[in-house]
């Protein structure tokens, strides 16, 4: 049985057993369009057209689920309806949707990131193949299917060509198993591991999404994440009391209380964030760069998050030359990939790094931290 987390209800976050793949099942839920107004009527939401537009496609899949199945001994199960591949810049609402959607279901669901979920099937046909399984993907895809109607992922990306090599299978058989497949992606489905190797083996993987799944853009003009944050505050020393307080307000904020933990896996290292929430994430600086980490696995964490709230940063110097040289590599990636970075710390940029080798070098990291914290970091003319 798959580990990992079975939400179905997002406003209390039911949580399934750690050893039990199986969903809880709501009954009696409203459409998505009616919890979308419901949300607008509580201030939680800002009414957006190109939200608005998408809200039909979300619906389709929840009508047909809801229709009543006929049983019978010689009776052909109907087909599942088409799945979902809602695709945008980041801060555009797509996360938020599809929690509504979850939240509407009537039927056994998961809602996962997509990299988390990719973790548990590799770990799944691991154990298989070292028990002399042949075809591991197959039971373990069975088991998916079995206990699941609805797959809702968050995020869609592959970046490790372990994913890149069984997704297509993988998923195929959770099709034919009348699995159905909701999810967002910050990517067009033909910029999916692009550039990545043995590419050309992935390609059908591709084609079964557009297959499968009907393709939607949420063009959006608006980052409702950068709404949330603008004109706040993003760093805060020193990271006392009060900074505490601040980061906790913010946190509120951008995930209303929903959290889980998000690990990531980077060639047999495992990167774990401990607070995580629709690409917002939450670490203290030691969870970070306490741990022997590299440019490797900052990457795959900038990749992974769009927002990082990072805690206690201290002092840098002699002391804890190790860490001041993976704060700056951290740094590099989140800086690179336009992540959103709210920080508290001993004192401000300028002043963490004030003497030792490497204080030098430090400087354009300050620059770096100091420019992340202006209103329009990470804005871009594209949305992305």
């Amino acid at each position: 049985m798959f580990l990992g987390l079975a939400i179905n209800d997002r406003d209390t976050a039911r949580v399934a057993p750690r050893h039990c793949f199986r969903a809880s099942v709501c009954t009696g839920m409203p459409s998505v369009s009616d919890l979308y107004e419901a949300r607008l009527e509580e201030g939680r939401l800002t009414r957006d057209p190109a939200q608005e537009e998408a809200l039909p496609e979300f619906e389709r899949i929840r009508s047909e689920l809801s229709k009543p199945r006929k049983k019978g001994l010689f009776r052909k199960a109907p087909e599942p309806p088409k799945g979902l591949y809602i695709w945008g810049g980041v801060g555009r609402g797509k996360s938020m949707l599809m929690d509504l959607f979850v939240e509407s279901l009537k039927v056994p669901a998961r809602r996962v990131h997509f990299h988390a979920f990719m973790q548990e099937v590799q770990g799944e046909i691991h154990k298989l193949r070292e028990k002399g399984h042949e075809d591991p993907i197959k039971p373990v895809a069975k088991d998916v299917s079995d206990s699941i109607k609805v797959l809702a992922f968050d995020e869609m990306q592959i970046t490790d060509i372990a994913d890149a090599m069984i997704v297509g299978r993988f998923f195929e058989r959770l099709f034919d198993a009348g699995c159905v497949v909701v999810t967002t992606s910050n990517r067009v489905p033909d910029d999916l591991y692009k550039d990545g190797l043995n590419r050309e083996l992935f390609l059908p993987f591709i084609e079964l999404i557009k297959e499968r799944l009907v393709v939607h853009e949420l063009a959006s003009e608006r980052d409702h994440r950068q709404d949330r944050l603008s004109g706040s505050q993003v760093y805060f020393a020193p990271a006392n009391a009060e900074a505490r307080a601040d980061m906790d307000r913010i946190w509120q904020e951008l995930t209303h209380g929903e959290e889980d933990t998000l690990t990531l896996r980077v060639k047999g290292r495992e990167v774990t964030l401990p607070r995580y929430h629709n690409g917002v994430a939450r670490a203290s600086f030691y969870d970070l760069c306490g741990a022997a980490l590299g440019p490797g696995d900052y990457l795959a964490l900038a990749e992974a998050v769009r927002v990082l709230l990072l805690e206690n940063i201290p002092r840098l110097g002699r002391s804890n030359f190790n860490e001041a040289k993976r704060f700056v590599t951290l740094v590099d990636a989140l800086y690179e990939a336009k992540v959103r970075l709210i920080a508290s710390a001993a004192d401000e940029p300028e002043s963490l790094y004030v003497e030792g080798r490497g204080a030098f070098e430090f400087e354009r990291t300050a620059s770096r931290l100091r420019e992340m914290q202006s209103e329009s970091w990470g804005v871009s003319s594209d949305g992305d």
